[in-house]
């Protein structure tokens, strides 16, 4: 049998959160055969909300569930984690700014990355669900130094999978059918969806997509979120779960060959795309032997300026989270 895996989940008692551990501990992300030690991380007003979630994994007898730890103590829950996803966040209110909202959430990402540098192993692969982000990942990376190159990721697999049903629907085909779009920039009202090596059953389409449909899918994406809170008066959570565990088993599994998916990581030096060095944008990549590797694609023409708006929306909120 192979050693339990230790894997924490932040906004433990949320409702994302709440989408995704039954998920994770039925074994659909890290294979049946992995045991995990799950562990919660909550605020302490939370705990009591906790402990219910805590009865319901006791009731569903997970036979992959190697023990679980419920705790509000950042050196507690990171001690030797292996996987981390944060769904836990300060969402953005009425009339709140996004200097606000960034101020708020720079001390959580502070706090964290802090407890991370000082009890988390090297290797620990970490992913950001709380919004904003891409910039909350940012912060964690600058006080979690010691995590490796890639370590720190941010997820865009949410608007990635949003592309991909838009394209199925388009096409009236199932969404397995489609692969190989991909989104850059930011996950903001700036993002990028790129059609340009999308395929449907391993055949490119873009000669298939006319400029008009590509600029709707654009904004259908782009103000995704916005529409689902508007619909059901509440924010996306069950396809921020999946998105999360799609984003988590291709890092622990490997994406399949020929396989392009989106992650959001730290800009090395020098990219194809023109993105300044270290900022935290999303990429198309692959993952393997667990490691995301940025694929240098061909993007069309008409999207360069749409690119250079997100990398310049990125850079706004660098600003802002930093006082630079």
């Amino acid at each position: 049998m192979k050693s339990p895996i230790r894997v924490v989940i932040s906004g433990a008692a949320g409702q994302i959160a709440y989408n995704a551990i039954f998920r994770l501990l039925s074994g659909d992300v890290f294979g049946l055969d992995q045991p995990i030690h799950l562990v919660m991380l909550e605020v302490e007003p939370a705990l009591k909300f906790l402990s219910g979630v805590d009865m319901e994994i006791t009731d569903c007898a997970f036979p992959c569930l190697a023990g679980r730890t419920s705790t509000c103590d950042q050196l507690v829950a990171f001690k030797d984690a292996d996987y981390v996803i944060l769904f836990g966040a300060i969402p953005r209110g009425p009339g709140m700014e996004r200097k606000d909202l960034l101020e708020k959430n720079k001390s959580i990402f502070e706090a964290q990355g802090k407890a991370m540098q000082e009890v988390a192993k090297p290797e620990t692969r970490v992913l950001v669900v709380g919004n904003p982000a891409n910039t909350n990942a940012l912060i964690l990376k600058k006080y979690a130094t010691k995590l490796l190159p890639g370590h720190v990721t941010a997820m865009s697999r949410l608007d990635h999978n949003r592309c991909i049903g838009q394209l199925a629907q388009k096409f009236n085909v199932t969404p397995g059918q489609i692969r190989n779009v991909f989104i850059l920039g930011n996950h903001s009202g700036t993002m990028v969806p790129v059609l340009c090596h999308a395929e449907l059953d391993h055949k490119k389409i873009i000669d298939q997509i006319d400029k008009e449909w590509m600029k709707e899918n654009m904004q259908i994406v782009r103000q995704r979120g916005t529409k689902v809170i508007e619909a059901r008066g509440k924010s996306s959570a069950a396809s921020a779960a999946e998105a999360a565990l799609d984003h988590m088993h291709d890092w622990y599994m490997g994406t399949p060959e020929g396989e392009i998916v989106s992650c959001s990581l730290a800009a090395p030096k020098d990219n194809k795309y023109g993105v300044p060095e270290g900022i935290v944008f999303s990429f198309p990549c692959i993952s393997k032997n667990g490691e995301w590797v940025i694929q240098p694609l061909d993007v069309c023409e008409v999207l360069k300026e749409e690119i250079e708006k997100t990398i310049k929306d990125l850079l706004d909120e660098k600003k802002l989270a930093f006082n630079e």
